[in-house]
C-alpha cells in the first residue's frame, strides 16, 4: 500500500502554536509601558538640565528651562538664556508629551549661573504613570523614588 506524504493535523497544530507563542512574546517585548517611556523622558530631561546648568555656570549667564505650548495641542520645552551656538532639544522623545508640573509652582526651572540653585522638582505624568525629577539645589537632577508606605 503506498504511503501518502504530507503533514498530519497534529504536526500542523504544533507548528501553529509555536508561531503564535513566538509572535506573542515578540509583541510583548516590543511594547513599552507608559512608566518606561516616562522614566526615559525624565532621565533624558535630567541630563539636559544638568548640561544646561553646567553651560550657564561656564558662561556666567542666567538660564532657565520652561514649557512651551505646542500649537498641535501638546507641549514642548525651551532652554532660555544659553548662548545660541548649539541648538538645545525642544521636544519630547515619545509620541505623547507628558504633563509637567513644577514644585514649588513656578513658570520655569532656574539653572544658573549660581553654583547653588533653589531646590526644584518636576512631576512628569503620562496617563496613569508618574515620576518625579528633582535636585536639592547642589546635586544633579535625578529621578526621585517614592518612599514605600509603612
Amino acid at each position: 500500500m503506498p504511503r501518502s506524504r504530507g503533514f498530519t493535523l497534529i504536526e500542523l497544530m504544533v507548528v501553529l502554536a509555536l508561531v503564535a507563542v513566538a509572535t506573542a512574546s515578540v509583541a510583548l517585548a516590543m511594547r513599552s509601558s507608559d512608566r518606561d517611556q516616562l522614566e526615559r523622558e525624565a532621565e533624558r530631561l535630567g541630563t539636559l538640565l544638568d548640561a544646561a546648568r553646567a553651560e550657564a555656570r561656564t558662561q556666567s549667564v542666567p538660564a532657565r528651562w520652561r514649557l512651551v505650548p505646542d500649537p498641535a495641542g501638546g507641549s514642548r520645552f525651551a532652554f532660555e538664556g544659553l548662548p545660541g551656538r548649539t541648538p538645545w532639544p525642544s521636544q519630547w522623545l515619545g509620541p505623547e508629551a507628558p504633563t509637567v508640573t513644577l514644585e514649588p509652582a513656578a513658570a520655569a526651572v532656574v539653572l544658573g549661573p549660581e553654583p547653588l540653585i533653589p531646590a526644584q522638582t518636576l512631576r512628569l505624568r503620562l496617563n496613569e504613570a508618574e515620576v518625579r525629577l528633582g535636585t536639592d539645589g547642589l546635586g544633579p537632577f535625578s529621578l526621585q523614588r517614592e518612599a514605600p508606605a509603612p
